[in-house]
């Protein structure tokens, strides 16, 4: 018999395909994510697990499945994950690094370069009969080539950032808890403190992880370090930016632009005052969103979803010493 699973949310074809070859899968398919006591109701007995960002994987839902062998998270990103805990029970779980790094460097400059030369406010204007003729003075925005870009969290996706801001010969500085000197070799950039970085940076790019440590990042105070022609860019974590102070800041002129793919919470509610601004852009959490991405993203996670429940490791496990704690 296949080993029971559930999954969370309907995912790409070749995923699914694959996962319904090698599992008994019951798929949730509703647009919105399980409500908690559906999702513990459905887990009582199974094995597998595929989650999403939304769906929170703490103890109590491993008590509530005995037969759990395996987590695996269509994210890069495991923060709704317990991953302590389940190490503690031997519960392997997976993520899908690496895959989507390129995709979601893409959609990052592509909030720096749409935030710059006011791109949504241009749709948004030609749409509402206001284009009359060609002015000199019409939606002047920023340059983007020789600025300097400031990049906060240099892991493979803030790296990948700074190769195409290379393209576009800017200064890159950067912050990250550890020093990164191989992208330093690599590509010419350059480590600098957080305030530095703050005060120097004329786009500055978010791309750290989410910890308690790092909640509300960018507050009050960060706002008041940057320049007020500065123009931030969230692709990482909404929880990372203080919402209410980007908004505070972005209305009395502190800074000048802001593009966000993610925001605390999402979605944002129909009259969030952020949503009332026209100097920011706010996409809705699709970085990653491209066809071949999110196909392979699926592919990884059901590859580690059926490693796990053999009681292997797959392509991508967070927690590798969890099969020992397993096999005890």
């Amino acid at each position: 018999m296949k080993p029971k699973v559930y999954v969370t949310r309907l995912l790409p074809k070749d995923a699914m395909d694959r996962i319904l070859l090698n599992c008994d899968a019951k798929v949730w398919e509703g647009e919105l994510p399980p409500q908690r006591d559906v999702l513990l109701e459905n887990v009582a007995d199974v094995e597998g697990l595929v989650s999403l960002l939304t769906d929170k994987v703490d103890a109590e839902l491993m008590d509530r499945a005995p037969k759990l062998k395996v987590v695996s998270n269509y994210a890069v990103g495991f923060d709704n994950i317990d991953v302590k805990e389940a190490t503690k029970r031997g519960i392997i779980v997976g993520n899908t690094p690496d895959v989507l790094t390129d995709t979601t460097a893409d959609f990052a400059f592509t909030l720096i370069m749409s935030a710059a030369r006011r791109v949504a406010e241009g749709d948004r204007f030609v749409r509402a009969g206001k284009w009359k003729t060609w002015g000199p003075q019409l939606l002047l925005g920023q340059d983007v080539h020789g600025a300097t870009l400031g990049i906060i969290g240099l892991g493979r996706i803030g790296a990948a950032v700074a190769r195409r801001a290379k393209g576009f010969d800017m200064k890159i500085l950067y912050f990250d808890v550890i020093r990164q000197q191989k992208y330093e070799q690599e590509l010419g950039i350059e480590y600098a403190k957080l305030g530095r970085v703050l005060a120097e940076s004329d786009f500055i790019t978010i791309h750290a992880n989410l910890t308690p440590e790092t909640h509300h990042l960018i507050g009050p105070k960060e706002f008041d370090k940057m320049k007020k022609t500065a123009i931030l860019v969230n692709t990482a974590r909404g929880p990372l930016v203080d919402n209410m102070a980007l908004y505070e800041a972005l209305r009395d002129g502190k800074i000048l632009y802001a593009g966000l793919d993610v925001t605390e919470p999402e979605p944002l509610a129909a009259d969030h005052p952020l949503l009332k601004l026209d100097n920011v852009i706010i996409a809705p959490h699709i970085a990653s969103a491209s066809v071949v991405t999110r196909t392979n993203m699926g592919l990884i996670a059901a590859d580690n979803l059926i490693a796990g429940l053999k009681g292997e490791l797959g392509p991508a496990p967070v927690n590798p010493e969890a099969l020992h704690n397993k096999q005890q």
